[in-house]
């Protein structure tokens, strides 16, 4: 799946932790994104992993000693640290931490930060007591000033066998790390994106709801969309089994009238709005305090009002409305219908009844309809590949100036 990694050159310096081993993980992963991965590694990590490692994963050399003839980057190390577009320092350790601090460059990696220009990305792995010692903390505070991100660490077991912060992020929430970081002055920079995801819940009563089968898989890959390309992306989501997207802001909701009433607030100063949720229309009069029994009756009935229709209900000329048509028939004309009656900018129409494109796939095939009567079928296509080709949509439609 193209991300915003894709062709980018990423340099991963490894510093001797035993957490050097998610290292090449990460590096698989990045590579698979088609980034250009470079791995600066140290005296230290060799002891723990080997070149041959990383080389094998990421296809290219790998960089150990600034004075290797047999290197060209290491003979012009200057080459590295001006070809990156981003340096992930993982795992960093306390002395690596505090050498970057002081400005030292006795080794490749600390050369190639040295000489740098591209945002550098800090990820700490250490023993708890390490890293909570008031001169590491000194050191991370004197680089977080200098503009370096820190990614953790997180908490949990360490190798040490205590129990404190200290742990390596895991490759996901480095990735999206990574993503934000690469995004930052993309073409949606300065913008105000608001995305909802997932179905709402409508309680009966404290055990049972009405709900639907979004797997909300669309909405994040929107967001993640739009934060790749430097948007301040928030995301409204009803509770779902995907992780929370690095650099996403989160509005957690359950019903349609929560979700109402999150988008109302976060559209206030907002310059688009993309609602990929999928709200119930209808929802009990009033939930029961207890859970209802069953009874000996063979029936039962549940009395059902409208639910309000969130983005018709939205007020503001300066706001893009984007909304879906999640469909099983009549495709089109259900989407030009909603279109019109909600006072929409653009409409997704999907086909929910797809086998490859409909709720809890990866995929999608949609056609996108504006008020203007023009109409744009996408193939088949990642769900984020389809959230770019709707930002792409979005963003002539701006009507006030960025943030």
């Amino acid at each position: 799946m193209p991300t915003n990694l894709e062709g980018k050159h990423i340099t991963l310096g490894v510093t001797g932790s035993i957490a050097c081993y998610k290292a090449i993980d990460l590096a698989s992963k990045l590579t698979q994104a088609k980034a250009n991965v470079d791995v600066a590694l140290t005296r230290g990590a060799e002891n723990f992993v080997s070149p041959l490692a990383f080389a094998a994963i990421t296809h290219r050399p790998v960089v150990t000693d600034v004075f290797d003839p047999q290197s060209e980057l290491s003979i012009d190390h200057v080459a590295l640290a001006e070809r990156s577009d981003v340096i992930v320092v993982v795992p960093a350790t306390a002395h690596t931490i505090a050498k970057m601090a002081q400005g030292l460059a006795d080794d490749v990696l600390t050369t190639t930060l040295l000489a740098t220009q591209a945002p550098v990305i800090v990820a700490p792995a250490m023993d708890a007591h390490m890293f909570d010692h008031p001169a590491t903390q000194a050191n991370v505070k004197m680089l977080v000033e200098r503009g370096v991100t820190f990614a953790g660490p997180a908490s949990g077991r360490l190798a040490s066998g205590l129990i404190g912060k200290g742990r390596l992020v895991e490759a996901p929430e480095l990735l999206g790390v990574i993503r934000t970081t690469l995004g930052r002055d993309g073409d949606l920079a300065g913008r105000k994106i608001v995305v909802s995801a997932g179905g709402t819940e409508e309680a009966i009563d404290p055990v049972r709801v009405i709900t639907n089968h979004s797997s909300g898989k669309m909405g994040y890959a929107i967001a993640e969309a739009a934060r790749d390309r430097g948007a301040s992306a928030v995301l409204v989501s009803t509770p779902t089994a995907l992780p929370a997207p690095h650099g996403v802001r989160m509005v957690k909701v359950r019903s349609a009238l929560d979700m109402r009433d999150a988008i109302n607030h976060e559209c206030q100063d907002a310059d688009a709005v993309v609602m990929a949720a999928a709200v119930a229309d209808w929802r009990p009069v009033s939930a029961a305090d207890q859970k209802i029994k069953k009874g000996a009756s063979n029936e039962w009935s549940i009395e059902l009002t409208k639910t309000p229709d969130i983005i018709a209900g939205l007020i503001g000329d300066s706001l893009v409305k984007v909304g879906f048509a999640a469909e099983s028939q009549d495709l089109i004309a259900n989407a030009q219908s909603k279109l019109v009656s909600k006072g929409l900018d653009l409409i997704i129409a999907n086909d929910i009844t797809a086998v490859d494109a409909g709720f809890a796939t990866d995929t999608n095939r949609v056609t996108i309809l504006d008020r203007e009567g023009g109409s744009d079928d996408l193939p088949l296509m990642s769900k984020y590949d389809v959230g770019v080709n709707i930002l792409d949509r979005v963003k002539p439609l701006f009507r006030r100036e960025k943030l």
